[in-house]
């Protein structure tokens, strides 16, 4: 993988970028939408294209589960599989891991047990019992082919003490570091034509790592976090544990901190985050990646984003509104969602009586229609975004 910064605002840390990856080339900032199990939900690959995607992300964990990583290697990777044919990439699964934590079992046990060597869980399919340690976590991903993967981690709770989250930092630097020696060693090894333990294994790409910085809302804990993933030179930086219920104020001031740490000739990429809002915000604080479900869960409930821009003689300014299309003050409504957008929903011709129609009835083609309307939207913000550092 290769990073290239092609400019940079004058006032802020916002820049342009473009990240060279096995299956193609990434414009940054970027918009990564979510393809948990394979697939962006209601949205076939060619659409994504057409809205201007250029990178989708899939789940490590959820791939695992269905339908296996070896079956997707014997497909020739995930960009193979589901016919996307770009650019992948694969978060560990050690937000869903985690995720479980706060669950019981019927016994009154926590469904995730963490040690130094990995952490053991529950399939929340069929129960059964897992161990993840980050050696495998890297094997899946290289298996599933993606251009770039994260290492196992430890995501702890927004209501995680202190020392929990100090415990999860140590563990999470640790992790990285036998990943990237695990990531090294397999791709030695496949090069050499050297057998391993694992050598059923079909190394279909050999990605870039990214670590992932944790420490909670606490300064002193991100920096320290990140001085020491910097140590290991990785070919990029993500921010994890955001977006968890803090305030934004609050997940924007460790993005302001991180962006005077972090390397600026690395790509910068805020997990899970977030509104449109909170994306316009952060790339002006230097992050060049971002994935978020929001987009397209939103839309099975109704919900539509619009971007409004507002051009005076030299100013363009952002901003965004939302809209729930099951109120019934839509119920007549001729006009489309934004009359002032090109995606297939509004440019189509669709009105709001019908699409509010559609989502009262819970009719399939309601929910494609907005997703594919909060996609592009998402993804045209990310175009004026780039576009004002050209300005």
């Amino acid at each position: 993988m290769k990073f290239t910064i092609l400019s940079q605002s004058k006032s802020t840390s916002l820049r342009t970028g473009i990240i060279k990856t096995p299956h193609g080339e990434i414009q940054t900032p970027v918009f990564m939408p979510v393809g948990t199990v394979g697939a962006v939900k209601t949205v076939a690959p060619w659409e994504l294209r057409e809205l201007g995607a250029e990178i989708i992300l899939g789940n490590s964990y959820h791939l695992y589960l269905r339908p296996g990583e070896k079956i997707i290697s014997e497909f020739g990777g995930l960009a193979e599989f589901n016919r996307w044919e770009g650019p992948i990439l694969t978060d560990s699964g050690g937000f869903q891991i985690f995720s479980l934590s706060g669950k019981k079992s019927q016994n009154g046990n926590s469904l995730v047990k963490i040690t130094d060597d990995g952490v053991e869980f529950r399939s929340h399919l069929d129960g059964s019992k897992l161990f993840f340690t980050p050696e495998k976590v890297v094997d899946i991903q290289l298996a599933i082919g993606a251009d770039i993967i994260m290492p196992l981690d430890v995501c702890p709770s927004s209501k995680a003490s202190r020392s929990e989250i100090e415990k999860a930092v140590g563990l999470s630097i640790n992790w990285l570091k036998r990943s990237k020696n695990h990531l090294e060693s397999r791709i030695m090894n496949h090069e050499s034509g050297i057998k391993t333990h694992n050598s059923e294994l079909i190394i279909q790409n050999s990605p870039a790592l990214f670590g992932i910085v944790q420490g909670g809302i606490y300064p002193d804990l991100r920096q320290f976090c990140a001085e020491e993933m910097i140590k290991l030179n990785l070919d990029g930086y993500s921010i994890g544990g955001l977006a968890v219920g803090e305030s934004q104020a609050e997940m924007l001031e460790i993005v302001k901190l991180l962006d005077g740490i972090l390397p600026k000739d690395k790509p910068r990429y805020l997990m899970g985050v977030g509104t449109l809002d909170d994306i316009y915000q952060a790339t002006k604080l230097g992050v060049d990646m971002f994935d978020c479900v929001l987009p397209t869960r939103m839309a099975r409930h109704g919900i539509a984003y619009i971007l409004l821009l507002t051009q005076s003689s030299k100013l363009r300014t952002l901003n965004f509104k939302e809209i729930n299309m099951l109120k019934s003050v839509h119920r007549a409504d001729k006009n489309p969602i934004d009359k002032n957008c090109q995606c297939p929903a509004c440019s189509g011709g669709f009105s709001r009586a019908y699409l509010h129609h559609l989502a009262k009835e819970k009719e399939i083609l309601g929910i494609r229609l907005l997703t594919l309307h909060n996609l592009f939207t998402y993804l045209k913000l990310i175009k004026e975004i780039r576009l004002k550092v050209a300005a």
